[in-house]
């Protein structure tokens, strides 16, 4: 297996592409008419180029754009239909726009599948991949920063590929290291990333879970963890421990101060040791400027970090993510607010069955037990049964909130539920008893 990604056939932009410094006008007009193009979501949405093509949306009669997840809605939104329609791979709030005007496709399922479906044999083979990429390091190669792991798979799908040259961009080591000859068009704009800043305080409930799920971490695992106010405070809650690593689908800025604790050694990960390892980066100039030429971070494709041979491999194994709610069988939905979509499944199934299935693994769902200022519980009987649930709940090995800790392992339908009631808000404990 070669570790850096960068022999995996599904996942290697071709090389012998132009490299060609050009103006921003002139690679919008390397762009067809009727083309399918993928543009990076996340800190590395590329917000120049974005605006042009807003600007210039009467270039073309119609672009249907490919995305993973958006921060913020993209410029071109404001052209639903014509030109602009979407086809997101992990939904989010950045959408709705597109999603009223019936500009709209959901292609939402689990991170390790993005590639497939964008590549020429997928249901959605994109013709141009617009990427956002650093300014060349001393061996003349551009890095893909802070998103790697999507980006990287469209630019072996896409027959065009430009890339937004941004010295804001941190320079990641890893799969996403690539020659000037793997891109087609370069254009030079520069502009500060978007940022996900995390909470300000913290609660009381949030460091009790941060603490809760500390305790069922073993010294030497290799933790995926998610981002938000949870995981940072499940992060803190790690500072006392020994020889973890991290192996995650994204990292942020809870892991610079885990990273300067000590806790954080990597020795045990058997592709990179002493490496963090992720697909991509989100938050805040903090974690940027972390992992900018960062000599102990490794940013992959995604046959590395969600891969199930990969993760397989992963000395005690242990996902933590949170959730919108759990129901007593353990199920967790991570994409709905009633109606409302607010994410895709992501990196979620991925991670909860490569936990489920190690032997010294584990996958727990860490949440505040209510939410909307304590009126809505966030540990329900049944999930709605319209919807599949994001992770099973017999993937699910442990559900934590700051009531408690339902272990779930090896336990029978109605001692799971019993133990799923005990750490829900005692007000509704009898309604979620109620036969």
């Amino acid at each position: 297996m070669d570790p850096t990604g960068l022999h995996d056939p599904g996942g290697v932009p071709p090389a012998g592409r132009a490299g060609r410094p050009v103006s921003a006008s002139a690679a919008l007009d390397a762009i067809e008419d009727g083309s399918r193009v993928f543009v990076s979501g996340g800190a590395a949405a590329p917000i120049v180029l974005d605006r042009l093509m807003a600007e210039q949306a009467d270039r073309w009669t119609g672009i249907e754009l490919v995305c993973d997840r958006l921060l913020e809605p993209l410029a071109v939104f404001d052209h639903p239909g014509r030109p602009f329609r979407l086809v997101s791979l992990q939904p989010s709030p950045a959408v709705d726009g597109m999603r009223s005007a019936g500009a709209y496709r959901s292609a939402a399922g689990p991170f390790s599948g993005f590639g497939g479906l964008i590549s020429p044999a997928g249901p959605y083979p994109v013709d141009v991949a617009v990427v956002h990429v650093s300014p060349p390091g001393p061996d003349g190669r551009h890095s893909l920063g802070v998103s790697v792991a999507t980006p990287l798979a469209a630019m072996a799908a896409a027959s065009l590929v430009i890339a937004q040259v941004n010295p804001r961009m941190p320079y990641t080591f890893g799969s996403g290291e690539l020659a000037a000859d793997r891109f087609d068009l370069l254009v030079d704009a520069e502009h500060e990333l978007l940022e996900t800043p995390g909470p300000t305080q913290r609660d009381a409930a949030m460091t009790t879970i941060g603490g809760e799920v500390a305790g069922l971490i073993p010294d030497g695992a290799t933790l995926q963890i998610g981002i938000g106010a949870v995981a940072d405070a499940v992060l803190d809650g790690l500072r006392n421990h020994t020889d973890l690593s991290v192996h995650s689908g994204m990292i942020s800025d809870g892991i610079v101060a885990l990273a300067g604790s000590g806790a954080l050694t990597g020795s045990s990960h058997p592709l990179f040791p002493g490496k963090i390892v992720a697909g991509l980066i989100g938050g805040t100039r903090t974690v940027f400027d972390f992992v900018d030429r960062n000599p102990a971070v490794r940013i992959v494709a995604a046959t590395i970090s969600h891969g199930a041979a990969v993760l397989a491999a992963l000395p005690r194994f242990t996902a933590i993510n949170s959730a919108v709610e759990v129901d007593l069988t353990g199920a967790a939905n991570g994409e709905f607010i009633g109606s409302r979509v607010i994410s895709g499944p992501g990196g979620a199934p991925d991670y909860a069955a490569a936990a489920a299935a190690h032997q010294d693994g584990r996958y727990i769902v860490a949440l505040p037990a209510t939410a909307g200022g304590r009126r809505l519980s966030r540990i329900v009987r049944r999930l709605d049964p319209a919807r599949p649930p994001t992770v099973p709940g017999t993937h699910v090995g442990a559900v934590v909130t700051e009531h408690g800790t339902a272990l779930l392992d090896g336990r029978s339908a109605a001692a799971r539920a019993t133990a799923l009631i005990d750490i829900a808000e005692p007000d509704v404990r009898r309604t979620l008893s109620a036969t």
